[in-house]
């Protein structure tokens, strides 16, 4: 089975908690490379 995101690079802000915390762990399961950020 292949992955969708399979080697793709996605960028997401606001990895830390909510909508873009569960958008980073979908992807990289996704297949996904994550560059992610976390601001407080």
């Amino acid at each position: 089975m292949t992955k969708r995101f399979d080697e793709k690079i996605v960028i997401i802000t606001g990895a830390g908690s909510g909508l873009g915390q569960a958008a980073a762990l979908k992807l990289a399961k996704e297949g996904a490379k994550l560059s992610f950020s976390r601001f407080e």
